[in-house]
């Protein structure tokens, strides 16, 4: 008999336990009298920690000390058709034809490096993200997409393979090239289907172009179809995000995603709430009196839920209809990650790397243009990244596994470092007692309250080493 989901601490213990933290410096219980929304830690360590090294690491050596039987290879195109005003990604609008097509070759380039340096390997995943992929011509995908193939030697037909895409830049013809090479899922930024929460996005956008796109894509035979909401839109209600996602719902799309948002520095919503008087964008420091997306949030859950969607992590819902995940195993936790293209984050156990990050246009340019630069000698070098010692890998793979499902496996961790999690890293004791925490079979998962936090936890379980890097680098956790 399958044993019940009980919760990771009696309860006699809580009272005491909090009593004892309460005294601490940035315990998770102060933490959470703030804002649930203090950052989104969709990885570890953050970007913003990432450095010049003091010296470049080459990737053949790199590479060879990596299991390379689970790899996941990803292609960063950071290009858009128009900058949403909430973005902060590594990418820019509207770039000059000449910057794409030889962006599509230098890619194709360094594939051919990065053939040689991986040595035998295998992957399990694989993905276009951007920016918007399908920015890009039909020509341009093929070439990428037959490139991963030849080169890199990846079966797409056989690997999970996804491509990110905006409704205003999907056509019949694009979608035909990335079905036809072996993409199985496509992610639409929807965002909202209320045209006040679009314009208060800055991201214009027509329900019908929205309709078409899925439409195409549904016609081209993709098994995965995900949708992109967001709430905390200003303007937006539950009734408005209910209303949305029944929207997104009518086309009964295999996962949903649900993006808290965030108004973040040098971002287009940033520029004008700080004309409007913000001094900070440190979420703990702002006034949080009328935030609304916990409220919003819980009332998309729980709506989803009823229509029979299953909760993967905070922000991923997918159907009870998604197809079953029979693709190669790959755990993020553990696993590398061979990233191309500029802005692309590579990552092994001991070392992640990529290029240089910006978020404003003139910045980003001259990353783009760096990008473009580069010789065959530099491909095969890590150069700006972060390295983890033993202690930064613990940690990594602690919040990489208690974020989403299915969760902590406590023995797994045991087999992979030789120490018990709960030593490593004590700050989980706090989460048992705040009644964040369930544990059933050896595997620890937050509960409803717990995912509720899951922008709290996140943040708080940064090392003081990696958060002292970000707030050097202007992100604050």
């Amino acid at each position: 008999m399958e044993r019940p989901v009980r919760p990771f601490f009696p309860r006699l213990h809580i009272t005491q336990a909090i009593v004892k933290q309460s005294d601490l410096p940035d315990t998770l219980a102060q933490r959470m009298r703030h804002t649930p929304y203090q950052a989104y830690s969709y990885s570890y360590p953050h970007k913003a920690a990432y450095r010049p090294l003091a010296q470049p690491e080459g990737l053949a050596q790199l590479w060879a000390e990596q299991d390379r039987s689970a790899l996941f290879a990803y292609i960063h195109i950071p290009f858009c058709a128009m900058r949403c005003g909430f973005c902060n990604l590594f990418a820019m609008a509207k770039p000059k034809p000449d910057m794409v097509d030889r962006y599509v070759e230098q890619v194709i380039r360094q594939m051919r490096v990065l053939d040689g340096v991986l040595g035998e390997r295998q992957f399990a995943r694989f993905a276009i993200g951007g920016g918007t992929p399908t920015y890009l011509s039909p020509g341009q995908l093929e070439r990428l997409l037959n490139a991963a193939q030849d080169i890199l030697h990846i079966d797409l037909h056989a690997t999970p393979a996804g491509i990110e895409a905006s409704p205003e830049t999907v056509t019949p013809e694009k979608l035909a090239v990335c079905r036809a090479a072996g993409i199985d899922r496509v992610s639409l930024g929807i965002q909202s289907f209320a045209a006040n929460e679009m314009r208060s996005l800055a991201r214009p956008q027509q329900n019908h172009v929205v309709h078409e796109a899925i439409g195409h894509i549904r016609a081209a035979g993709f098994p995965t179809l995900n949708l992109d909401l967001i709430y905390g839109i200003a303007g937006q209600t539950v009734e408005s995000l209910l209303a949305s996602i029944e929207s997104a719902l009518a086309f009964a799309p295999e996962e949903l995603y649900l993006y808290p948002l965030y108004v973040r520095q040098y971002t287009g919503l940033g520029k004008v709430a700080a004309r409007n008087g913000a001094v900070s964008f440190d979420p703990i420091v702002l006034d949080h009196g009328g935030d609304s997306r916990l409220q919003l949030y819980q009332a998309a859950r729980d709506h989803l839920r009823a229509r029979g969607y299953v909760q993967v992590s905070m922000r991923m819902f997918r159907a009870p209809h998604a197809p079953e995940q029979n693709g190669p195993s790959y755990c993020c936790q553990d696993d590398g990650m061979v990233g191309l293209g500029a802005g692309a984050r590579a990552y092994t156990r001991r070392l992640h790397y990529s290029s240089d990050y910006a978020v404003e246009r003139a910045g980003t340019i001259d990353i783009i243009n760096d990008f473009l630069s580069l010789d065959e000698a530099r491909f095969a070098q890590a150069e700006h990244g972060i390295a983890l010692g033993p202690h930064e890998q613990r940690r990594r793979y602690v919040i990489q596994s208690l974020l989403t499902d299915p969760g902590l496996d406590t023995a797994a961790y045991i087999a992979r470092f030789g120490t018990d999690c709960m030593q490593d890293l004590p700050q989980l004791l706090e989460l048992g007692a705040l009644d964040l925490l369930q544990e059933r079979d050896g595997v620890l998962r937050l509960n409803d309250r717990g995912y509720s936090y899951a922008d709290t936890i996140g943040p708080w379980l940064v090392s003081e080493e990696v958060r002292t890097l970000m707030a050097d680098g202007g992100q604050a956790c």
